[in-house]
């Protein structure tokens, strides 16, 4: 059984919904991300699972046991915000304390309860130091250890990095994950960032309009995103509009860049002279100097480059491509190095990476 259930919940605000019939499970110890644009209803719903907001309709079941009319004190429930609330007349030590010494607990307790925290997120020597003397990610830690002090059956963190430098963020992401993991505590995880999810999450949940519209392990959603809001949000570019011309082994797809052909399975539920969003893999793309240079048949367009980016281990190219524009990566190699922007050059598509997707 999931520890936590979440079945049908809505929530709105001013007769808009901000949580609309959301549905979702967290298993014990499983950390799920929730993705999603601002005002997509994320922290709306971890406010509701943590009984600041009441639901207008839909149940919320916790350990087997259901939330209706239980407060927020008595959930189980830790929370942890962007804004982090650090107290700042407290020394460190007194903010990770500050949970522990409200539930009235021993002050040996307290006192032990604190080292154990602040050496899981390796500030044994901070436990004296004022708020103000620590830095960005050392406050990021140290309202990680508050809000594990009470030990939490489930920790919600909104957001929890969204105001540190994208450096700071990356070490972090990892270190957040891998205390969650040493805790063992359920965690519900909200980020807009595709990266941070992938690193910290077991799972992901992608909001869009206080819905829930795809749920999913990062390999699985990112190999077969549910519709265009997924795969924009996974960092998907080639997202085009096709219409299917005809059906059979492979399908014959009519798009604004020309007529391409992709795999029946990929392409499943459109029928001929139906129309569908197409999504086109970057990397399933490749590039030719000259016609003679490309396969004598399939996906083989010619094209002109408008940009060139290089991105550490790779170039990404945009390529206008009739009426249409399609991105493509390529490994730098004496070939892609002399190409410039301008250059007239062949596109090859490998039918595997043509997908159809949902409508948003």
């Amino acid at each position: 059984m999931a520890l936590l259930s979440v079945s049908q919940l809505s929530k709105s605000f001013d007769k808009v919904k901000a949580v609309d019939r959301v549905s979702l499970t967290a298993e014990r110890g499983e950390i799920l991300c929730l993705l999603g644009p601002s005002g997509c209803g994320k922290t709306t719903l971890l406010r509701v699972i943590a009984g600041l907001e009441e639901p207008e309709e839909g149940t919320i079941t916790f350990e087997g046991r259901p939330l209706d009319g239980v407060p927020a004190q008595q959930r189980g429930v830790g929370l942890m915000f962007q804004d982090l609330a650090l107290f700042p007349h407290m020394d460190v030590f007194g903010n990770v304390a500050f949970g522990l010494r409200m539930q009235r607990l021993p002050r040996d307790r307290v006192r032990e309860r604190v080292r154990e925290l602040l050496a899981l997120v390796e500030m044994t020597d901070y436990a004296q130091r004022e708020v103000h003397e620590l830095s960005g990610g050392e406050r990021q830690r140290v309202a990680l250890a508050r809000s594990l002090a009470p030990a939490p059956k489930l920790l919600m963190l909104d957001e929890p990095l969204g105001a540190l430098d994208r450096a700071l963020r990356d070490s972090l992401q990892i270190q957040i994950r891998s205390i969650l993991k040493e805790v063992g505590v359920t965690s519900i995880y909200v980020t807009h960032d595709r990266d941070e999810a992938f690193v910290v999450g077991d799972r992901l949940v992608f909001m869009s309009r206080g819905r829930v519209v795809q749920t999913g392990a990062p390999e699985e959603v990112f190999r077969s995103p549910h519709d265009e809001f997924v795969a924009r949000s996974l960092g998907f570019k080639n997202i085009l509009a096709g219409r299917v011309l005809g059906r059979g082994e492979m399908v014959e797809v009519e798009c604004d860049v020309g007529v391409i052909v992709g795999l029946s399975q990929h392409i499943p539920a459109v029928s001929e002279g139906e129309r569908a969003p197409l999504l086109i893999e970057e990397r399933g793309i490749s590039l030719c100097r000259t016609r003679n240079d490309a396969p004598p048949s399939g996906n083989v367009l010619q094209g002109t480059i408008t940009q060139k980016v290089f991105l550490g281990g790779d170039y990404q190219f945009r390529v206008r491509v009739g009426h249409g524009d399609l991105f493509c990566m390529a490994a730098p190699d004496p070939f892609t190095q002399g190409l410039q922007e301008g250059d007239e050059v062949w596109l090859v598509i490998d039918p595997a990476a043509i997908r159809a997707l949902e409508s948003d």
